[in-house]
C-alpha cells in the first residue's frame, strides 16, 4: 500500500520520530523484565528510568510523579473512575467537549455527572464551574472535576490559569487531559493546580501504546491495576520498557519543536482558505489556540467528501477525532460550541507535527483549491 504523500492529522498520531525508533529499537534488543534484580533487569530498570525523566521534563513534572500506562485512555480511565473512588466524589464535572475518553468514563463512575457548557468559541464556562463548586460545598460532596487543557479538534487552550484556581486546593480533585498540550504549551504539572494529568505517547511521535498519568503525592492512592506492584504499586503490568524509551526519546525531542513555524503553517493555510472559499468558518478562532492545527468548514462542502476527495490526491486529513472507530460522525464538540448540524458536518482539520514542512501546507492549499473548484464547476458545492 503505498503511503499517502502528505499527512496532515498530526493530532489523531504523529509519524514516529527517529530519535523514538532508535530507542525503541536498542531496548527491544535487551532481554529480561525491569523488575528483576539481575543485572539484565537492572539495565531495563534504567531504560524505563530514563524514559520517566524525560517524560516528566518535558510535562514539568517530578519523576516519581509519572506512573507509565498503556496509552492515555487507560490514564484517564484511572484518574476518573479510580479517582473518584479514591477520592469519595458524589459527582464528575467535564465539560461538553471533552474527549470520549473521559467522557465515557465519566459515566462508568456511576456517580451523577454535572456538565460544564463551551461557549461559542470552545471555551469551557468557568462561572459554570464556579457555581458547580458553589453547589457542591452547600451539598457536602466534593467533586471530580475533569477538564482537558487543549481541545483536540479545535486545538482551543482552556483556561486553566482560571480552572486551577477555582478548583485547588479545595475539597475537590482537579484531573487535566494534557494529551494535546503535551509537547506544544509549556508545562509545569508539578508547580500547577491539577492534582493529576493524563499525557500520550504517539501524539509527539512515539509508537502507540504508551502513556502516562501524573498524579501528585496526596493522589497516590489512585490505583486501577493492582497487579504486581509495578510503578511503585500505582499500576500492575510488566512495563513495555522500548515503548517508554521512544516516549521518553520522543518527549526529549519534542522540546525543540518550534511551534511559532507550525503557527506559521495553520496562518498559511487559513488565509488561503478565507481567499479561496470566502465563506469558510474556522472554528474557535477568537479563542487562545494551539498553534498546529485549524478545523474550519466551508458551507456545502461535507466532510466525507472533502476527505475523500482530498484522500485521492493524497492528502491525509480528518473531520476531528479520530476516536469514533474511522467513521465521520457528528462532532460532539461543535454541537456543544452550537455550531447547526449542517455546517459541522462539513468540519474538516488540518493538524501538522515534528516534521511538517511549508511544502506540506502548500500541497493542501493546492489540492484543496483543485478540489473545490472541481465541484463548485459541477455545482456541487457552494
Amino acid at each position: 500500500m503505498t503511503r499517502p504523500a502528505i499527512y496532515l492529522d498530526h493530532n489523531a498520531a504523529s509519524p514516529l520520530r527517529p530519535e523514538a525508533r532508535s530507542a525503541l529499537l536498542a531496548a527491544l534488543e535487551l532481554p529480561g523484565n525491569p523488575s528483576s534484580v539481575h543485572g539484565h533487569g537492572r539495565a531495563l530498570r534504567e531504560v524505563v528510568e530514563t524514559g520517566r525523566r524525560q517524560v516528566a521534563r518535558l510535562a514539568g513534572a517530578e519523576s516519581r510523579q509519572v506512573v507509565f500506562t498503556a496509552s492515555a485512555t487507560e490514564a484517564i480511565t484511572q484518574a476518573i473512575v479510580a479517582g473518584a473512588t479514591a477520592f469519595d466524589a458524589g459527582a464528575v464535572v467535564a465539560s461538553a467537549g471533552e474527549h470520549a475518553a473521559a467522557l465515557k468514563a465519566a459515566e462508568a463512575t456511576g456517580l451523577p455527572v454535572w456538565t460544564l457548557p463551551l461557549d461559542g468559541d470552545g471555551r469551557i464556562d468557568v462561572e459554570a464551574l464556579a457555581a458547580a463548586l458553589a453547589r457542591a460545598d452547600a451539598e457536602g460532596i466534593s467533586l471530580l472535576v475533569a477538564v482537558h487543557w487543549v481541545n483536540n479538534e479545535t486545538g482551543v487552550i482552556q483556561p486553566m490559569g482560571r480552572i486551577g484556581a477555582l478548583v485547588g486546593p479545595t475539597r475537590h480533585t482537579l484531573f487535566v487531559d494534557a494529551v494535546q498540550a503535551l509537547g506544544r504549551l509549556p508545562l509545569d504539572f508539578a508547580a500547577s493546580a491539577p492534582d493529576m494529568m493524563a499525557v500520550s505517547g504517539h501524539k509527539i511521535g512515539a509508537p502507540a501504546g504508551v502513556g502516562a498519568l501524573l498524579v501528585k503525592g496526596h493522589a497516590d492512592i489512585v490505583r486501577l491495576i493492582p497487579g504486581g506492584g509495578q510503578e511503585q504499586g500505582r499500576r500492575g503490568g510488566t512495563e513495555a520498557a522500548a515503548l517508554i524509551a521512544a516516549f521518553g526519546a520522543a518527549a526529549e525531542a519534542a522540546a525543540d519543536d518550534d511551534m511559532s513555524a507550525l503557527a506559521a503553517l495553520v496562518r498559511r493555510v487559513e488565509t488561503a482558505l478565507r481567499t479561496l472559499a470566502p465563506d469558510v468558518v474556522i472554528f474557535g478562532e477568537r479563542a487562545e489556540r494551539v498553534g498546529n492545527v485549524s478545523n474550519f468548514a466551508v458551507p456545502g462542502l461535507p466532510s466525507a467528501t472533502a476527505m475523500m476527495g482530498l484522500d485521492l490526491m493524497g492528502l491525509s486529513i480528518s473531520s476531528g477525532s479520530a476516536c469514533s472507530s474511522g467513521k465521520v460522525a457528528a462532532s460532539h464538540v461543535l454541537a456543544a460550541m452550537g455550531v447547526p448540524a449542517g455546517l459541522a458536518g462539513c468540519a474538516l482539520r488540518v493538524s501538522f507535527g515534528w516534521n511538517s514542512l511549508p511544502a506540506d501546507a502548500d500541497a493542501f492549499i493546492a489540492g484543496f483549491e483543485k478540489f473545490h473548484s472541481r465541484l463548485k464547476r459541477e455545482g456541487t458545492a457552494a
